[in-house]
């Protein structure tokens, strides 16, 4: 199969993603994001990484946050698609990583905290408004 077909049936699967992935409810997502304020939170750094500015931000690269060299050599850069995968299963997306949380199951409630997650990077949380 040459170049050309090859990158025609990633943009076709691509598509297909996000046009069956749900867009998510960020007030559901806000209960969703209320288990991970176990460790994490927006705006600064607790046992896990702050969540603002997590859009278009390469793994492992919050200032002064102490990864795993698993996340730090990851070469992720978080997005919709991103943290969907690693969020369905973190061990499996990034090996060795130090997040051991089994991860959310739930397609739905995953899109739901990524919404959430969107939102509240714009928000005044985040110093956006």
């Amino acid at each position: 199969m040459n170049a050309l077909w090859r990158l025609l049936l990633l943009a076709g699967a691509a598509l297909a993603f996000s046009a069956n992935a749900a867009p998510g409810d960020p007030d559901r997502g806000k209960l969703v994001y209320e288990r991970c304020q176990a460790c994490h939170a927006l705006a600064y750094d607790r046992t896990g990484p702050r969540h603002c500015g997590l859009f278009g931000r390469r793994a492992g690269s919050v200032p002064g946050f102490a990864y795993s060299e698993a996340m730090r050599r990851s070469k992720l850069v978080w997005n919709a698609q991103t943290l969907d995968r690693f969020l369905s299963n973190p061990l499996k997306a990034v090996p060795g990583t130090s997040m051991g949380y089994a991860g959310i199951a739930d397609r739905g409630e995953r899109a739901d905290l990524i919404a959430y997650l969107r939102q509240a990077n714009g928000s005044a949380a985040c110093g956006r408004q």
